[in-house]
């Protein structure tokens, strides 16, 4: 693989991080960088891993995590979007004091790992292509970070334009990104 092919396929794996950043950004109070840098940095590590986890399976269990790696990822997103418009909706009127000022390690290791399983599949596929890992896990890696790092940012000005319905929108984005993985692997549009 050359180095534009590596640049491209790194940033077409952050995409999903992206929009899912946007929605964990609008959700916050008015995030600053170190937040939106922390965020990043969850997502770019997550991102940077799955890759090889996935090259290391390789050809041995390929079709089986190809085959249901679409329906996890779809799984944890639907759950997690579900949570946050439910937690929208219950919220009867924003009071700033109550919108949180930053995400828990946790919920953001979740909806990091729910939209880079793809990143698995893709290094399973990397196998094949002799490459090497490690500059590609980097690559993507730091590709996330900064998108995620975008999306954070970016989701801190939609947040304040859209109100108590951030999170409500938040959790659509990643029930989308969801539907879009399922539709994707089960190629419903091809």
């Amino acid at each position: 693989m050359n180095t534009y092919a590596i640049l491209i396929l790194a940033f077409g794996m952050s995409m999903d991080a992206f929009a899912a950043a946007i929605g964990k950004g609008a959700s916050l109070h008015r995030p600053p960088f170190k937040e939106a840098l922390r965020t990043g940095l969850i997502f770019g590590v997550i991102e940077a891993i799955t890759p090889i986890i996935g090259w290391c399976i390789g050809l041995a269990a390929s079709k089986f995590i190809m085959s249901w790696d679409h329906w996890v990822a779809f799984g944890l997103l639907l759950i997690l979007g579900l949570r946050m418009i439910h937690e929208g909706f219950k919220k009867e009127s924003i009071d700033e004091a109550e919108i949180p000022r930053r995400h828990g390690f946790w919920l953001l290791v979740t909806t990091a790992i729910a939209t880079s399983l793809d990143a698995m599949a893709v290094g399973v596929g990397l196998a094949f292509l002799q490459v090497n890992i490690i500059v590609m896990a980097l690559t993507i890696g730091a590709a996330t970070t900064i998108m995620a790092t975008s999306g954070m940012l970016l989701g801190r000005f939609l947040g304040g334009a859209i109100g108590k319905w951030a999170e409500v929108l938040g959790g659509v984005v990643l029930i989308g990104i969801g539907s879009s993985i399922l539709v994707d692997h089960l190629g419903l549009l091809r």
